[in-house]
């Protein structure tokens, strides 16, 4: 179910609401690019019928207002005023890669509110102490994630036209990421459950702008406005070993700086892995 809701600043955020009405009730971060469609695959209903799921556009994404400025923090606000608009009390959160940061946010800055918080192949602080942020990640997220620290300006010009040409074909970027992926990546983008997924993400989040995948971008390079140290709900930090686009380094920086956390490194996976992980995620939740 689409819901329009409003935010105690007046933007408007597009949420979704599905599941069990009765069942826990956890909050899905999407990724980056992404949208509220991006979140689970289709099946997870099925699979997990004891869950009442809900997640909501980002700023900038679909059409969520933008929010300018944006800080990785500013995410607990737009949670709370979702699930409030839900009639939702307490809640689980997980995020899979950008949403990562973001349910992190929600945990440490809302504990009354978040009762866990799973993390799968999610980044760290770009200022993360004694973390070379950048040690393994493709050239692709390499080269976007610099011009968000050195020059919005030029990263904003590069991401819209790429933004309007993959609103139009939303396949093109499932096909540009295959070039940069590791090789135990490539299985997953060829599942046609995982495809018909991404494409409906894709679709949804630039279809009026660019301005959530940069938002986000500059975000995260940014102080993220609250402390991952300061969690102390139960967390689960899930990741590939393989991974190149959130590569392993940030997964051992978020376990050795979030106390009490349960971490699980899949050798022979990889970023897309992440797809599957959330059954993973939910079982542990329950």
């Amino acid at each position: 179910m689409r819901v329009e809701v409003k935010t105690g600043d007046g933007r408007k955020l597009v949420a979704e609401e599905w599941g069990e009405p009765d069942g826990l009730p956890v909050l899905l971060h999407h990724g980056t690019p992404g949208s509220r469609l991006g979140t689970a695959l289709a099946d997870v209903v099925r699979r997990h019928p004891q869950f009442r799921f809900f997640s909501y556009d980002r700023p900038g994404y679909g059409e969520s207002d933008r929010r300018p400025g944006r800080r990785v923090a500013d995410a607990a606000a737009d949670a709370v005023a979702v699930a409030d608009a839900l009639g939702v009390g307490a809640f689980a959160v997980v995020g899979r890669s950008g949403g990562g940061p973001h349910a992190l946010a929600c945990a440490a800055l809302l504990p009354e509110r978040v009762t866990a918080v799973a993390v799968l192949v999610g980044l760290a602080p770009r200022d993360a102490a004694r973390l070379d942020w950048f040690a393994g990640m493709t050239p692709y997220n390499v080269a976007y994630y610099s011009l968000a620290m050195c020059d919005p300006a030029a990263l904003e010009r590069r991401i819209t036209p790429r933004a309007e040409e993959i609103r139009r074909d939303p396949g093109r970027l499932i096909d540009e990421l295959r070039r940069d992926l590791a090789d135990v990546d490539l299985p997953v983008l060829e599942d046609e459950q995982v495809r018909r997924m991404l494409l409906d993400n894709y679709r949804e989040a630039l279809r009026t702008s660019a301005h959530g995948w940069l938002d986000d971008s500059l975000a995260f390079c940014r102080p993220w406005g609250f402390e991952p140290g300061s969690i102390t709900c139960r967390a689960l930090l899930w990741h590939g070993a393989e991974d190149c686009f959130t590569p392993a380094g940030h997964f051992r920086w978020l376990a050795a700086h979030i106390p009490g956390s349960t971490t699980v490194l899949v050798p022979g996976a990889g970023h897309f892995a992440a797809q599957y992980a959330l059954s993973d995620a939910l079982g542990w939740l329950l």
